[in-house]
């Protein structure tokens, strides 16, 4: 696809793919990190997207200007990466189970943010939505209204970041979004043949399958390419190693 350029660089222990989305206004650099860990820079603002790993996987990347949190569980709101990290400048965005948890280790800088909100931080649009998983009961393992996925909004470019659903219809009905990354592992969110079909119905034009780690046979990504592929041939599905040894 011609507005996406692929790099590759080269850390002491990882290995990442980092790609350049072009918007009218400036590149987009996405950087997938590890399960369900991204980087996103833009405008010399920095995004940690569920900052997971320790301070190593980040070791080449600038210190982050916004953290953007989904939900409580460890491999999103992950305090011992946190405290790893120089967070000092950092706006932290999050729902609010996830500021309930901080408690003694809160930051700085916080926007609590709920379902079917918006907020312009560092100049840039951050809507919320829900993620959950169904059917929706108080035994779920993600309840409906506790976390957030995000919409962001670089520019004319729209980024869908999944968190943990399951395929709900606020995601089924979302609309002109440039770059999605959507989860799939059981039984936490979603099977390969569910993301396939949701991701065929939003049509994003690029996808990238994360958060996938889990049995074998929930999280085969070129499954999911091939699903999609066939439902959508123009849609650019873009696997990474988001578990690097």
């Amino acid at each position: 696809m011609k507005n996406l350029t692929p790099l590759l660089i080269f850390l002491s222990t990882f290995t990442f793919a980092q790609d350049v989305i072009q918007t009218k206004d400036g590149d987009l650099t996405i950087t997938p990190i590890l399960h369900g860990t991204l980087v996103l820079e833009y405008q010399e603002v920095t995004i940690y997207v569920d900052p997971y790993g320790g301070a190593e996987v980040f070791e080449d990347m600038d210190t982050p200007d916004i953290v953007l949190i989904t939900d409580i569980h460890g491999d999103h709101y992950n305090q011992k990466t946190l405290d790893a990290l120089d967070v000092s400048k950092a706006t932290f965005v999050m729902p609010q189970a996830v500021a309930d948890k901080m408690a003694e280790n809160w930051p700085p800088s916080v926007v609590v943010i709920g379902n079917g909100e918006s907020k312009k931080v560092k100049n840039i649009q951050i809507d919320a939505l829900p993620m959950y998983n169904l059917p929706e009961d108080d035994d779920s393992r993600h309840i409906k209204g506790r976390g957030n996925g995000y919409v962001l909004t670089f520019a004319n470019k729209r980024i869908y970041i999944s968190g943990d659903t399951e395929d709900i219809p606020e995601m089924r009905a979302l609309k002109n979004i440039d770059v999605a990354f959507v989860c799939m592992n059981m039984p936490y969110t979603m099977t390969v043949e569910q993301a396939a079909d949701a991701v065929a119905e939003f049509q994003p034009k690029i996808v990238y399958p994360y958060h996938y780690r889990g049995r074998p046979e929930m999280s085969d990504t070129e499954q999911f390419k091939k699903l999609v592929n066939e439902a959508s041939p123009k849609l650019e599905v873009r696997l990474r190693n988001w578990y690097p040894e």
